[in-house]
């Protein structure tokens, strides 16, 4: 079941964890007062003009980062003055120190009473903006959480989807044997990027487990090894497998009837491929992504072979 995209709403407490080890954060004052104070603008900002009392278009829904110039020019001021400079930062998101700079005494005099969350990083100033910016985007980036299992095969990011005990975590097993890996198992949750690009990855509680009816839950990097999973890729094919009556002449069986999934916004190919007893369906599975491989390299091998009968039958005529 595919549902409604969401954008998700991240809050300074979110943006710390998930940059904690890249962006190399500490914090430095106030963190209790993360929790449940919400981001709505995913870029930063340094408050330069709004410190020297020019505060008419000052972005206050945004992270603010203190970096050398700003603590140069506040140093500069009398003591009162910088306090009250600092008065303009009472309503947001959070304070990010660079360079590791520990709060001057005038700075957590300023900010404490405000429950404003202040953050050092060790990275300098511009490198955490670049960084942080772009951990904002991810974090934010349009997604859906769908019913499939997706695994990657050679390089291709594969979607199976299909109805409740069809076989999609059987074949995916299967594969992951074969020296394939696991992305999700039976939920995925896709994103779009800000190249158009799809990715899947598994929802965090269920990431490198999987249900196998029978048997139950496994844990795959225990069994398999750490290669045999994969925390995201990019989704490049989806496969619907769905039980097919005999004769039934609605398959396409050449491949020259391309099909279209819209994720996000993005066109994803999908084939439909029939479940039947006896059918070896991870053979299928597996070429199927390595011809979607070949068709991203430029060699479709069913338009090739039409483009061979078309010339064939005009020498004919």
């Amino acid at each position: 079941m595919w549902r409604t995209a969401e954008s998700p709403r991240i809050t300074v407490a979110d943006f710390f964890e998930a940059g904690r080890v890249s962006l190399r954060l500490d914090w430095e004052a106030n963190p209790e007062a993360a929790v449940g104070r919400e981001i709505t603008e995913v870029s930063l900002n340094r408050p330069g003009l709004a410190l020297a009392g020019f505060v008419r278009y000052f972005a206050h829904r945004r992270i603010q980062v203190l970096g050398l110039a700003e603590m140069t020019y506040l140093g500069s001021l009398p003591v009162p003055e910088r306090i009250a400079r600092l008065q303009t930062l009472a309503h947001v998101p959070a304070v990010v120190m660079s360079r590791g700079r520990r709060l001057p005494s005038y700075v957590r005099q300023a900010l404490l009473p405000l429950r404003v969350p202040v953050i050092r990083t060790h990275l300098v100033t511009g490198h955490f903006m670049n960084a942080a910016t772009v951990l904002m985007q991810n974090m934010t980036n349009p997604r859906i959480r769908v019913a499939g299992t997706m695994v990657e095969i050679n390089g291709v990011g594969v979607l199976l989807e299909g109805e409740p005990g069809i076989g999609k975590s059987e074949i995916a097993l299967a594969l992951i044997k074969r020296g394939h890996s696991l992305v999700a198992d039976d939920t995925t949750i896709l994103t779009r990027d800000s190249t158009g690009a799809i990715h899947g990855s598994a929802v965090p509680i269920t990431r490198e487990h999987m249900e196998i009816r029978g048997l139950g839950i496994i844990h795959v990097p225990g069994l398999f090894g750490v290669a045999s999973m994969r925390e995201g890729m990019r989704l490049d094919l989806i496969i619907r497998m769905q039980k097919s009556p005999a004769g039934d002449d609605a398959i396409d069986r050449t491949g020259l009837d391309t099909q279209f999934r819209d994720v996000l916004g993005v066109d994803i190919p999908l084939i439909t491929v029939p479940v039947a007893a006896g059918r070896d369906l991870t053979n299928v599975v597996e070429v199927a992504a390595l011809n979607q491989r070949m068709k991203q390299m430029g060699h479709d091998a069913a338009r090739e072979l039409d483009e061979k009968l078309k010339v064939a039958l005009a020498r004919k005529d």
